[in-house]
């Protein structure tokens, strides 16, 4: 699921790199075709978004993955950056076809999350340097999953900020970290999907 700058490049990229680890994948375009230019212009995005339809969008998202030709089995990952992060967490909590859950430093949006209806396994990959997502954040996220009693793993990546995952993003862009980021994806992928 995409940042709050929308379906750009950069996520059409990430579907192509988890094609290429034979891991069929979908990303849905939330804005419909709208574009943002600018923080403010994402900002005001996101916050024009339904929530309601969102998650629609999210549930016919999953319902197409498992009816696609190439899918073997009944339950899907999700996969999120930066807005889309949050909202993998909230997908797996409003459907119980989602078996793994991916938030890469994805802060909240006023929507919560309810952890309790969470059935999937989670995989929380956060920036130390993150302006967007506090440490305070993080923490407040473990806590709530661990005296839910899910599984879930957080991992904060040392030394990044904001974007780390986002290789068209020079200025945000961490190469190790992003890299070492990937093989965890991947691994919880194949471990949860299996």
């Amino acid at each position: 699921m995409h940042e709050a700058w929308g379906l750009v490049d950069d996520i059409r990229d990430v579907c192509d790199r988890l094609a290429r680890a034979d891991i069929v994948a979908l990303a849905p375009d939330l804005y419909r075709g709208a574009s943002v230019a600018t923080e403010a212009d994402a900002l005001e995005q996101v916050r024009s978004l339904d929530p309601d339809a969102v998650g629609r969008d999210l549930d016919a998202a999953v319902a197409a993955l498992l009816n696609h030709h190439a899918v073997d089995g009944g339950r899907v990952g999700v996969v999120g950056f930066c807005m889309g992060g949050h909202l993998s967490l909230l997908t797996a909590a409003r459907n119980g076809r989602v078996a793994a859950a991916v938030d890469f430093y994805g802060g909240p949006l006023g929507v919560p999350v309810d952890i309790a209806a969470i059935e999937a396994a989670v995989l929380g990959i956060f920036a130390e340097n993150d302006e967007y997502v506090s440490a305070d954040s993080v923490e407040e996220l473990r806590v709530a999953f661990d005296a839910a009693g899910k599984r879930a793993t957080f991992i904060v990546e040392p030394g990044v900020g904001h974007a780390f995952m986002n290789a068209s993003r020079p200025d945000r862009y961490a190469a190790v970290a992003a890299e070492r980021s990937w093989d965890r994806l991947l691994a919880f992928l194949r471990a949860e999907l299996a």
